[in-house]
């Protein structure tokens, strides 16, 4: 698989803008407010514990990888 680092570096950069405050700054994890629709949506585990990492569900492991491969990945040449 031939990853698209130019369209990752945009999906952090729009996933930063979801968290800006204080005109500039963005916070470092992901929008609380995100885990936990896709928590409402069967994708991963409960966001709300102690632990740095979420846990997918199996629909949720797979989406991932789809939209991985959709968005970051280009075509075979």
């Amino acid at each position: 698989m031939d990853i698209d680092e130019d369209k990752i570096d945009d999906a952090v950069l729009a996933l930063l803008w979801l968290t800006l405050h204080d005109g500039y700054r963005a916070w470092k994890g992901l929008d609380w407010e995100t885990t936990d629709r896709l928590f409402k949506k069967g994708l991963i585990a409960d966001p709300v514990n102690k632990s740095k990492s979420l846990i997918l569900t199996d629909e949720g492991l797979q989406r991932s990888e789809e939209l991985f491969r959709e968005l970051f990945t280009r075509p075979p040449q």
